[in-house]
């Protein structure tokens, strides 16, 4: 479902939610959508207003049937998983991520693909248990976030935990702003939404989700806890604004983009076009860049919102230089991530369809 950025325009793009079976998980190529407003209201009459929004949507002559059926089949995943103990909304996702897994060849493929590419010496049995288990993470995050609404300041605690808290919290207090650098990892949608009820909401930038009424349901969850989304179209000034009043932006940069918005930075020992937006940011306002994602502990059975070190920028005065290395520096951080738990990674994204100039695709 759903996450974070692209590319200063797009600066936090995602997955659009996985909220049917087979449906949900091809729409995987879009996380963080964008909302139809930069500053939604707050508390009742935020809910309130977002409700009338969609319903007035809804009810419009103009809207295609097909959107209008999609909407109906979002809201009934969102409600009846919402609406049941968290355990049975598990089970639920484990079904969904179980049969999707069985019934969609292509995605599978395209998981095997990646894993044979980026990891050429694991065996044949070693893939496909990591695509299982990446079906299997997608089903948990559908779960999670139908279940947002019921987390709260009290009791998120039950659900997500920190590691590593000191590494943000030291970057907060620079004052210069973070750049929150996340990936499709875990359970996405419910890293930023955990981390504002821990009382640090960000902002994120995000393309929306093709289907209007689904765009406003989803974002409409993903703010429950504080968080604010920035309209692509006027991105880049608002992440400005943002960072030089020392606040947090979260930005993904693990999708494949066009040529012309992104450098190709090794990732997994193969070029891969990469937004360029989080280094070049990074490099104008001095903003630290502190990687984090959630991660599936199994044994504690919670989710677990680990913070790297923040990432030491290289500045040599050669603008593009720079720009290539630190954005190599941050894929670099989300490998060694991906490669300690790569059942939680989004390998059905065709991370490395975009190539260089004259090299042969890969898909």
């Amino acid at each position: 479902m759903l996450g974070f950025c692209e590319s200063v325009p797009p600066v936090i793009a995602g997955n659009q939610p996985i909220l049917t079976a087979a449906a949900s998980i091809r729409t995987v190529n879009s996380v963080y959508t964008e909302a139809p407003s930069t500053r939604p209201p707050s508390g009742r009459s935020r809910c309130c207003s977002w409700s009338r929004s969609i319903r007035n949507l809804a009810s419009s002559r103009n809207l295609p049937i097909r959107t209008k059926l999609e909407y109906y089949a979002a809201v009934t995943v969102v409600t009846v998983l919402g609406a049941i103990p968290r355990s049975g909304a598990l089970a639920v996702g484990r079904f969904v991520a179980w049969t999707t897994y069985h019934l969609s060849k292509r995605l599978r493929t395209i998981a095997t693909h990646n894993l044979t590419l980026a990891l050429p010496e694991l065996q044949p049995s070693e893939r496909e248990q990591i695509v299982s288990g990446v079906f299997a993470n997608l089903g948990r995050l559908l779960a999670e976030f139908c279940q947002l609404p019921k987390l709260t300041k009290q009791n998120v605690s039950e659900r997500v935990i920190y590691d590593g808290y000191e590494n943000f919290g030291r970057a907060l207090e620079r004052g210069q702003g973070v750049l929150f650098l996340t990936a499709h990892y875990g359970a996405w949608e419910l890293c930023p939404y955990a981390h504002a009820l821990y009382g640090h909401p960000l902002k994120f930038v995000v393309r929306p989700i093709d289907n209007p009424l689904v765009d406003q349901l989803v974002n409409r969850y993903r703010m429950g806890s504080g968080n604010q989304v920035i309209e692509k179209r006027n991105s880049l000034r608002e992440i400005l604004v943002t960072l030089k009043r020392g606040e947090a932006v979260g930005i993904l940069i693990d999708q494949n983009t066009f040529r012309e918005a992104g450098v190709f930075a090794p990732f997994f020992n193969i070029p891969a076009c990469t937004t360029t937006s989080l280094a070049t940011i990074a490099l104008r306002t001095g903003a630290a860049i502190v990687p984090g994602v959630l991660i599936w502990n199994k044994h504690l059975r919670k989710h677990q919102l680990r913070f790297e070190p923040q990432v030491e920028l290289v500045e040599t005065g050669n603008k593009q230089q720079d720009i290539l290395t630190n954005t190599t520096r941050c894929n670099q951080v989300l490998e060694e991530l991906v490669r300690k738990h790569p059942d939680q990674w989004l390998w059905v994204h065709r991370r490395w369809k975009t190539r260089p100039e004259g090299e042969e695709e890969l898909y």
